[in-house]
C-alpha cells in the first residue's frame, strides 16, 4: 500500500501558493520549493509568480537537463490527479526536446568572438577619437561608436545572462559583470531580478517590470484604475501627475527613449544599495565602480562643457534605439491583469510580443532579439539559430491559430505610437475632467 500513489487536485495546489507554503507542479508532481526559494539561481520571483501551479513548460524553458536530477529533494509525495497536457504543450516541449537532441542549446557558434572583437573596435575607436582628436566631429561620431558599442555589450551581457556563453560559469559571470556593470554602468544583477520575472509575467501589466513605466508610459487603459504591481510590492498610482504625462506619451516616448538610460542607472543603484538580497553585491558594486571611473573621466577630457554635454547625449540618443527596439517588441502587443499561468505557457507569449523583421545581415544590429517570440520560447538557444526555428515556430503557431506577428522596424514603431496615443487619448480626456471638476 505505501507504494500507492498520492493525489491533490489542481485548486488543492493552488492553496500553496503562499511566501511561507509554497508549491509547484512538474510534469504532474508537486514539489514543496518554499525554503528553496531564497537560493534559486534565476531570484524568486519567477517561481513565486508560477506559485501553487502546473509549471512543466516554464520549467523547460529555462533550465538544462541537467536540472531536472535537483527535484527529487523536493518532491512532496503528491502527484497531480487533473494533470492533463495541451496539444500545444506536447508539441513545445517535443520541440524542445528536439532542439536538445541536436545539440542546439550547447552550439553556440562563433558570435561571441565576433561580438567581443566588434565591441572592442568600436570602443577603440572611439576612444582614440575623444583623445586623440581635438576635431568637435570627431568627437560626435566617437559618441555614436560608443552608443553602437554599449548597445553591441548589452546584447552580450543578454546572451550571457540566458545561458552560459562562456567555457564555463566562472567565466560566464565575469563576462556578465564586465559586459554590464564595468561597461555599461548597468548591473546584471538588477537586468536579472527585471528580466527573469518578464519572461515569467510576459506582458501581465501587474506582474511584468517592462510594462511598469507610470507615470511616463501607460500602454493600456487598465493601468488608469491604479494596478498595484505585484513585482515592486507598490501601488502604481495614476494620479494627476502620471494622467499629464500619459496624456502626451505618443509625443514624449522618442525624446524620453533618449534619455532612458539614465532610468537605468538609477534602477542599478535603488537595487545595489537597497535591503533587497542581491547576489554577488560587492562584484556588481564593484564593476559600478569602474564604469562611473572610466566613463566621467574619458568625457572630461573634451575641451568644454558644450561639447561634454552633446558627447553624452548623442551616445544615449544612439542607444535608444535599443531602447525602442525593446519597446516594439511588447508595447503594442496584448496584455492581461493578473498571475501568469503555467498552462498556457506558450499561448502567453505569442500573444505578448511581436517580431522585427529584418534582413539576416542586420541580425547582428538587432543581437537576435528581432526574434522575440522564439527568444521567450526558447530562452536558452543561442542567438545563432533563432533565424533557423523561426519558421517552424511560425507553423506551430498556424497549426494552433495563434498570433505571430513580425512587423517592420517602421511599422513596429506605428503600432506602438498608435497603442500609446489610444490611452493617451483616454487619459487627457480623464484629465480635462479632473481639471473642469476642481477648477
Amino acid at each position: 500500500m505505501s507504494d500507492e500513489k498520492k493525489y491533490i487536485t489542481s485548486e488543492e495546489l493552488k492553496k500553496h501558493d503562499k511566501q511561507d507554503d509554497l508549491w509547484i507542479s512538474i510534469q504532474g508532481k508537486c514539489y514543496n520549493v518554499t525554503d528553496w526559494v531564497k537560493d534559486h539561481p534565476g531570484g524568486d520571483i519567477p517561481i513565486r509568480s508560477l506559485a501553487g501551479q502546473e509549471a512543466t513548460d516554464a520549467f523547460i524553458a529555462f533550465h538544462p537537463g541537467t536540472a531536472w536530477k535537483y527535484l527529487d529533494k523536493f518532491f512532496t509525495g503528491y502527484h497531480l490527479r487533473d494533470y492533463d497536457v495541451t496539444e500545444v504543450s506536447k508539441d513545445y516541449r517535443k520541440l524542445c526536446s528536439e532542439f536538445s537532441k541536436a545539440g542546439m542549446f550547447e552550439k553556440k557558434g562563433h558570435g561571441v568572438i565576433y561580438s567581443f572583437c566588434f565591441v572592442t573596435l568600436l570602443m577603440s575607436l572611439s576612444f582614440c577619437g575623444v583623445l586623440l582628436s581635438k576635431n568637435f566631429f570627431v568627437h560626435m561620431v566617437s559618441a555614436a561608436l560608443l552608443g553602437l558599442a554599449w548597445m553591441q555589450i548589452s546584447y552580450l551581457g543578454h546572451d550571457s545572462g540566458h545561458y552560459v556563453m562562456m567555457t564555463n560559469r566562472g567565466f560566464n559571470k565575469l563576462a556578465q559583470i564586465l559586459t554590464g556593470n564595468c561597461l555599461t554602468g548597468i548591473s546584471i544583477a538588477w537586468w536579472k531580478w527585471t528580466h527573469n520575472a518578464h519572461h515569467v509575467a510576459c506582458n501581465s501589466l501587474d506582474h511584468d517590470p517592462d510594462l511598469q513605466h507610470l507615470p511616463v508610459f501607460a500602454v493600456s487603459t487598465k493601468f488608469f484604475k491604479s494596478l498595484n504591481s505585484s513585482f515592486y510590492g507598490r501601488e502604481l498610482t495614476f494620479d494627476s501627475v502620471a494622467k499629464f504625462f500619459v496624456s502626451y506619451q505618443h509625443f514624449t516616448y522618442y525624446p524620453i527613449m533618449c534619455v532612458a538610460r539614465v532610468n537605468l542607472f538609477v534602477q542599478t543603484f535603488l537595487l545595489l544599495f537597497s535591503t533587497r538580497k542581491v547576489p554577488d553585491r560587492a562584484l556588481n558594486i564593484l564593476g559600478i565602480l569602474v564604469f562611473w571611473t572610466w566613463f566621467p573621466l574619458l568625457v572630461s577630457t573634451l575641451p568644454n562643457w558644450t561639447e561634454r554635454f552633446l558627447f553624452v547625449l548623442l551616445s544615449f540618443c544612439v542607444t535608444s534605439l535599443q531602447h525602442i527596439q525593446f519597446t516594439l517588441n511588447h508595447f503594442a502587443a496584448d496584455v492581461y491583469v493578473g498571475q501568469p499561468e503555467g498552462n498556457d505557457w506558450f499561448e502567453k507569449q505569442t500573444s505578448g510580443t511581436i517580431d522585427i523583421a529584418c534582413f539576416s545581415w542586420m541580425d547582428w544590429f538587432y543581437g537576435g532579439l528581432q526574434f522575440q517570440l522564439e527568444h521567450h520560447l526558447f530562452p536558452r538557444l543561442p542567438r545563432c539559430h533563432l533565424r533557423k526555428v523561426s519558421p517552424i515556430v511560425q507553423d506551430l503557431c498556424k497549426k494552433h491559430k495563434l498570433p505571430y506577428r513580425s512587423l517592420s522596424f517602421y511599422e513596429a514603431n506605428v503600432w506602438t505610437l498608435r497603442t500609446l496615443k489610444t490611452a493617451a487619448m483616454q487619459a487627457r480626456g480623464l484629465l480635462w475632467e479632473a481639471v473642469n471638476t476642481h477648477g
